[in-house]
């Protein structure tokens, strides 16, 4: 891939999201729906509507968003689930934000919004679809508005494969936009390509700092998430459990403050923080696992900012290029994926070259793949924690010259069919147990 390429790429995958994307997604496409019927409506939509407007709200979605908004914290409210991001959207939604839709959030909206849920205004239901992403959201503003002879105007979004990806929306039963959906586009030479670790490394390597400068802002938005976890009392508080047993359990090296700083900024993202996290790949979790641990290292030892921006660049590069091969949502924890690119990070802060990365990324396929994805909550934090852990040992590892062989399961000699070994695994190889996770967490 040709420079422009590769920092196109990076500003589409790399990018701020408020709150779990999951239910985000869901609030973007009743947002759309909603400001729809404000568009055809003007005349009697005046300013502040939707914050008195009675909505109802039907939402369908993949089983895989199901999964991972059932138990996740919904920024600002102290309540988890999709319907709870629904009724925001409809209320304070900008879908212009994209993935920060919510950043409008006021006391106002999160009353109004859970006054919609507690009146059972909103439902949502599993749709018959096979996107893995997949969320249709239809909203009838119930009186508030009028459009012809229409009482109750209706509008609905759907949103396919990508969280911010509004494929088709319509008003009154007229079609108003349609796209192309780019399912089963998975792998590269399928769909769009992402470069290789070679290339990945030659251009974190030589590529204009001034170009690559915008990374740093992973920094600014990740370690705030960080300190507000630690300052905090967010879900499990992992990383402030992590961060104040010093003396006791972890010590205070490197391995500890990585692990401690990105769970901390699980622990408050999870939890419902009003600040956005800097996401990789449509996930502020991998976002966070992808750029911590390299952020850490570099608070720790006084890493300049253009060598950290290198080392951003390549790790979440890492982060995307293994995940392309497993769509956005799958069995497989994002964890897995993000800490490999953070092993990577680590690596280059540390001096190794293309071998020693190759090498981290062999260890971390070794060693945690098939950490599955039960779905997003508080306890995500711990997953981080141990990714983080795993991602320096297997740095370490790599730096000595170690690296788990070609004979050992999954491991290729070539980097690249290793990483698609673990793509096939988390996607075709794991559905069975998606469906099973999913049965399990309907059924408690």
């Amino acid at each position: 891939m040709d420079h422009e390429k590769i920092i196109a790429l990076l500003h589409r995958e790399v990018k701020p999201a408020l709150g779990c994307t999951e239910p985000i997604a869901v609030a973007l496409a009743v947002s759309k729906a909603v400001e729809i019927i404000s568009d055809n409506c003007a005349s009697r939509c005046p300013e502040g509507w939707r914050l008195t407007a009675d909505f109802l709200i039907d939402v369908a979605v993949s089983g895989n968003i199901l999964k991972n908004g059932m138990g996740v914290g919904i920024p600002g409210t102290g309540r988890v689930g999709l319907p709870v991001a629904a009724a925001l959207g409809a209320v304070c939604g900008d879908s212009r934000r994209n993935l920060e839709v919510l950043a409008n959030l006021s006391e106002a909206a999160v009353k109004r919004a859970l006054e919609l849920v507690e009146s059972q205004k909103v439902s949502i239901s599993v749709a018959d679809t096979d996107h893995l992403l997949y969320v249709k959201a239809t909203v009838c503003a119930n009186g508030q508005a009028q459009a012809s002879a229409e009482v109750n105007p209706q509008a609905y979004a759907i949103i396919e494969d990508d969280h911010d990806r509004i494929v088709e929306t319509c008003y009154a039963d007229r079609i108003l936009m349609s796209s192309e959906s780019a399912a089963g586009l998975s792998c590269p030479e399928e769909g769009e390509e992402t470069p290789s670790v070679r290339e990945i490394l030659d251009f974190a390597d030589k590529a204009p700092y001034a170009d690559i400068a915008f990374i740093l802002e992973d920094r600014t938005l990740n370690l705030a998430l960080a300190r507000e976890g630690l300052a905090g009392n967010y879900g499990m508080n992992v990383g402030k459990a992590i961060r104040e047993n010093q003396q006791e359990v972890f010590g205070d090296d490197f391995l500890s403050f990585a692990m401690g700083m990105t769970a901390a900024a699980s622990d408050a993202r999870m939890a419902g923080s009003t600040l956005p996290a800097m996401s990789n790949s449509g996930s502020g979790n991998q976002g966070i696992t992808a750029s911590m641990p390299v952020i850490a290292y570099a608070l720790k030892y006084g890493i300049d900012d253009e060598r950290l921006a290198r080392a951003l660049i390549l790790s979440n590069l890492v982060a995307i290029h293994i995940k392309h091969y497993l769509g956005k949502l799958s069995a497989l924890c994002g964890c897995v994926v993000a800490s490999t690119g953070s092993a990577c990070g680590i690596v280059y802060l540390q001096g190794g070259g293309y071998d020693a990365i190759c090498a981290a990324i062999k260890n971390m396929a070794g060693n945690i793949t098939g950490m599955v994805c039960d779905g997003a909550k508080v306890g995500c934090a711990m997953k981080v924690a141990s990714g983080v852990s795993c991602a320096v040992q297997s740095a370490v590892l790599a730096l000595r010259g170690t690296c788990i062989p070609s004979t050992d399961g999954i491991i290729d000699d070539d980097v690249e069919k290793t990483i698609r070994n673990v793509g096939s695994i988390g996607s075709a190889g794991m559905k069975n147990a998606d469906r099973m996770i999913m049965d399990i967490m309907l059924c408690k």
